[in-house]
């Protein structure tokens, strides 16, 4: 176990634990977040803890092309009912993202401090939104860490209100990052709604040559 102080670096990921804990501490600061992807590392922590760094193996990733789209999934991309921005309300979709309730888990751990923090990434343009409205109401969302020199996606959360809407602005991401010839998005760990969508576990070995090359 690494403890990190306001020096600006991290261990080697192979230090991770078997449950991709690899460090503790440090701050969130843009330079710091922003080595961090660009290391294979993430912070994923609750209130009341410090601050916990992680990369797991195996990680999770959806390439561009194995996006699943089922017969109601492009059912409701065809209707049409739903209205598609790019970063026009980051601070609204975070705090959706955070106040949003899910199944398993008692509370968020997007914390105030880690939603201020990302604004300020979205602010200095590395941290990405994308919006799904129904008329002018914010439906659905997600957002994440942009790694546009590596080509690189690094998805944090989503929600959704109403059925389909975040899945549809997951799509609308996806075809974007196509048209830009990126290699991946990042999602981190396993979830079956996840792997439902297209995405799959590869080595962190595997990940980390995606990122580096």
């Amino acid at each position: 176990m690494h403890f990190l102080t306001k020096s600006l670096w991290f261990p080697p990921v192979t230090d991770a634990s078997e449950d991709g804990l690899l460090a503790v501490g440090g701050d969130l600061s843009s330079e710091r977040l922003l080595l961090a992807y660009q290391s294979g590392i993430f912070p994923w922590y609750s209130t009341g803890q410090p601050i916990l760094w992680w990369s797991p193996d195996p990680r999770m990733v959806l390439f561009p092309k194995h996006l699943k789209v089922s017969k109601s999934f492009r059912k409701a991309i065809s209707l049409e009912k739903f209205r598609i921005t790019f970063n026009t309300s980051f601070s609204e979709v975070i705090e959706n993202c955070a106040a949003i309730k899910r199944e398993g888990q008692a509370g968020t751990w997007i914390t105030s401090e880690m939603e201020k923090a990302y604004i300020d990434l979205h602010q200095k343009g590395h941290a990405v939104s994308v919006e799904v409205w129904q008329q002018d109401e914010l439906v659905g969302g997600l957002y994440g860490i942009d790694l546009p020199e590596k080509k690189v996606f690094c998805g944090e959360s989503m929600f959704t209100k109403v059925s389909d809407a975040s899945k549809v602005g997951l799509y609308y991401l996806v075809q974007f990052l196509k048209e830009k010839n990126y290699k991946l998005i990042d999602c981190q760990v396993y979830t079956q709604h996840l792997e439902r969508l297209g995405a799959e576990e590869i080595s962190r070995e595997e990940f980390l040559q995606y990122l580096n090359c």
